[in-house]
């Protein structure tokens, strides 16, 4: 991937819009940045479609970590790169994305 377009995509996503719905253990996830805007559906513990930020596609797996974060690990569809992994995590108000 481009280092350019990496270095872009990192920055645009630095403060996102995010919107979280979750209906039991099935949870609808909307980013929006000044670059793009994703939208992923998943249910915890089974393997969805998913881009990373960058645009690689991947096969994503969500788990619980622990009452309040969820953990997500990418797994790359071809070619190489660095693995790649997500976690949301909610404390009080504020929504933590690593």
């Amino acid at each position: 991937v481009n280092a350019m377009l990496r270095k872009v995509a990192v920055a645009a996503a630095s403060k996102p819009h995010v919107e979280i719905r979750q209906n039991g253990e099935h949870f609808y996830i909307k980013t929006s940045t000044t670059v793009r805007t994703t939208e992923i559906n998943f249910l915890i513990g089974e393997e969805f479609n998913e881009e990373t930020v960058d645009g690689r596609k991947c096969k994503s797996l969500a788990t619980w970590e622990a009452e309040n974060k969820i953990y997500c690990k990418q797994t790359l569809l071809s070619g190489n790169g660095p693995k790649t992994f997500w976690s949301r995590e909610l404390k009080g108000d504020e929504l933590i994305l690593v």
